[in-house]
């Protein structure tokens, strides 16, 4: 999981990886100097009890935001539940403030008609073990094989984003004066959302879930550049990409330093070639936000099981 979001891996390659051992370090800059400082916990049982015990206030202390991670086909659910609410007693003593993200994981294996039935079954039941967290924790089914992870990780991205309030305000008066149907702004390396703006009928878009697709889409391009050049996938990027139909116009640009700005824009060639020239003029004051952000604390994750771990399906 943590491989395709930050390391530019396709789900067919992480059956290569190993288990997580004990706790994984990684420090991913993102959005400019917004320094993710990942903790990856293996769920084995020995890991689990050694971060209650010894490790307590080293693994739960100063921790912005744990992501817990339930596997849907587990066979002893109910004693992950247990697992789950003493870690969450112990980031309770330590660090009050944390946010708590819960992902049910490898949904793809069960059955289509089935899945939101108990995807919100097993929700419910992770809510009742979740404590003083239980009005605030979140909830998303996950694979690695379609655009979950996204959707998921997006939202764990805006809310360690100290700024995001100021980048969405200066997006709605950008919208405004190209007359854009929506903006939607992603961080150039891991292509994941950062936030976006949405106008007038596009509201009433029936694809909800046509910014993880883009996501996903922006992921397999920089493979395949990186493929085709030699490129390291975590450095292929492109300067623009324009797609022009009879219903609208959207194009994709290099925004900052750190982000890429997608328009879709009513099918005009006159505003087509305004916003272009509009988003180029704006762009200092964008990078002066990228440079403004202050990151949180550093960002955990206590994983029930490691995510790398996981074989097919997940």
């Amino acid at each position: 999981m943590r491989s395709i979001v930050f390391s530019n891996y396709v789900a067919k390659d992480v059956r290569r990886l190993g288990a997580t051992i004990d706790v994984e370090h990684s420090n991913i800059k993102f959005m400019g100097n917004l320094m993710l400082n990942l903790w990856d916990c293996g769920g084995q049982d020995g890991f689990v009890e050694n971060y209650l015990t010894h490790q307590r206030a080293h693994v739960f202390g100063s921790v912005a935001v744990l992501i817990f991670v339930f596997d849907i086909e587990s066979r002893e659910f109910a004693a992950d539940v247990i697992s789950y609410s003493n870690i969450i007693r112990a980031l309770a003593e330590c660090s009050p403030s944390a946010k708590v993200f819960i992902l049910i994981h490898k949904m793809d294996l069960v059955q289509t008609r089935l899945r939101q039935q108990l995807f919100e079954e097993r929700a419910e039941y992770i809510r009742a073990a979740s404590e003083q967290f239980r009005d605030s924790v979140e909830f998303f089914p996950t694979s690695i094989w379609d655009q979950s992870l996204y959707k998921a990780w997006t939202q764990v991205i805006y809310f360690l984003i100290p700024n995001a309030g100021s980048i969405e305000g200066l997006l709605k008066m950008l919208a405004e004066v190209i007359d854009a149907r929506e903006l939607i702004l992603y961080e150039r390396t891991t292509c994941l959302m950062v936030t976006h703006v949405t106008r007038g009928l596009e509201r009433e878009n029936p694809f909800h879930d046509r910014f993880e697709r883009i996501s996903s889409i922006l992921k397999t391009h920089k493979q395949s550049m990186a493929k085709h050049t030699g490129i390291p996938a975590g450095s292929a990027n492109f300067a623009e990409m324009q797609i022009k139909t009879g219903r609208f116009m959207f194009f994709i640009t290099r925004l900052t330093e750190n982000t890429n700005l997608a328009a879709s824009i009513p099918p005009s060639e006159q505003v087509f070639n305004a916003a272009r020239v509009n988003i180029a003029l704006v762009r200092p004051r964008f990078a002066e936000l990228d440079v403004a952000s202050k990151p949180r604390l550093g960002m955990q994750q206590a994983f029930e099981k490691g995510a790398e771990g996981w074989g097919e399906g997940g």
